[in-house]
């Protein structure tokens, strides 16, 4: 859908963010929906996007990241009842990657978790109605909870130079910021929550407004701040995001997919004096292991033009073992590369497969992901 600030959209049903005149300024062309409002996702060439993250720096509207806010006496019990990964070290001040899990051990999002005070949480969300999940549960729960969606809008600012550009805004002191912990400060007034995060693989951060009257200032200062350091406005990269295995809800996971499928063991804590929604049935998955996995492919095909929009089988041996999630062409590791997920028996590095593509059938690789800085390294600087 092409950008306009006169005639855009789906009417009033799909939000528009606090940065959404400001992106279309400086050249948002067109616009998909994420949690029931417009996010930038065209900015120019895709790929010089991918550059220019990797090699400066880019700001992207991700307001689309709605946060659901807990608060009240009895806020750390409930946070940890939706969440299977053990939080009673998480400290004031820290951020957290979790699953919020159902039932039946599928996993309903995966937020990354900020907790501002001792019963003061965030979930910053991926792309699915958590903000309901969360409400409902704590009907039932007999908690003292207050289950809300807050007026917050984050911005991510990512790529090498955008410590230069944080400590032009605010100071040397805001170096100190360590991976994936947060700090309150305010630029000029503008009140804003800044955690050392982000969804790109990078050094980067988040900055979320908590004023959305502000949004169109917030956005040109720090486009300003940049501009010595090569600021450009962006969008999330899919390139640099499949490059480093980070996972998009709806595509390479959903509500039928469990932790132990994606090799995310490490985010759920059986063993810990814990009670979650979810935890007897990753107890019987843990016991009895999982029939798929998540793998890491290089597909042997011309370079793919764009990112898949559909899921592409993965054959072997003549029968469907699985499917393609996410992929992409990498323009620094010069192939194609994706996420898919396949039978647990197809799943060892180096096992040969083949992808059915829209222009038919290539060979396919199992390889290890992530497929760029595995140990993050980048992002830890």
């Amino acid at each position: 859908m092409a950008a306009s600030t006169v005639d855009f959209g789906f009417g009033t049903q799909i939000r528009k963010s606090p940065f959404f005149d400001a992106t279309v300024r400086w050249g948002a062309k067109d616009f998909s929906v994420y949690n029931h409002m417009y996010i930038p996702r065209d900015f120019g060439d895709p790929e010089q996007n991918y550059w220019n993250l990797v090699d400066k720096a880019i700001l992207c509207d991700v307001a689309v990241e709605r946060q659901v806010e807990i608060t009240g006496p009895d806020a750390a019990k409930f946070t940890q009842l939706l969440t299977p990964r053990d939080l009673s070290q998480c400290a004031v001040g820290q951020c957290k990657y979790v699953l919020i899990t159902n039932a039946d051990g599928g996993i309903l999002n995966d937020p990354v978790l900020l907790r501002l005070a001792e019963n003061h949480f965030w979930l910053s969300l991926a792309d699915s109605d958590v903000l309901l999940w969360a409400q409902g549960v704590a009907v039932n729960s007999g908690l003292e909870v207050t289950i809300t969606e807050p007026d917050v809008s984050p911005l991510q600012l990512q790529g090498p130079q955008s410590g230069h550009i944080m400590q032009a805004l605010f100071g040397d002191s805001v170096a100190d910021l360590r991976y994936y912990w947060l700090q309150e400060m305010e630029l000029e007034g503008i009140p804003l929550i800044v955690s050392r995060t982000g969804w790109s693989s990078e050094l980067g951060y988040e900055i979320y407004l908590r004023d959305g009257t502000r949004g169109d200032e917030l956005w040109e200062r720090i486009m300003e701040a940049g501009r010595d350091y090569g600021l450009a406005p962006g969008h999330t990269s899919s390139i640099r995001r499949i490059e480093g295995g980070m996972l998009s809800y709806h595509a390479d996971m959903d509500i039928h997919t469990n932790p132990y499928e994606l090799g995310l063991d490490r985010l759920v804590n059986l063993d810990a004096d814990t009670d979650f929604i979810g935890r007897d049935a990753l107890q019987k998955i843990q016991s009895s292991g999982v029939t798929r996995k998540q793998v890491g492919l290089e597909i042997i095909s011309p370079a793919f033009k764009g990112p898949n929009t559909t899921f592409w089988s993965v054959n072997s041996n003549a029968e469907t073992i699985g499917k393609v999630t996410s992929a992409v062409y990498s323009p620094r590791l010069e192939k194609n590369i994706a996420l898919a997920m396949v039978s647990a028996d197809a799943a060892t590095v180096g096992t040969a497969l083949e992808v059915e593509l829209p222009g038919g059938n290539a060979q396919a690789m199992v390889i290890d992901k992530p497929f760029y800085d595995p140990k993050k390294s980048i992002t830890k600087t």
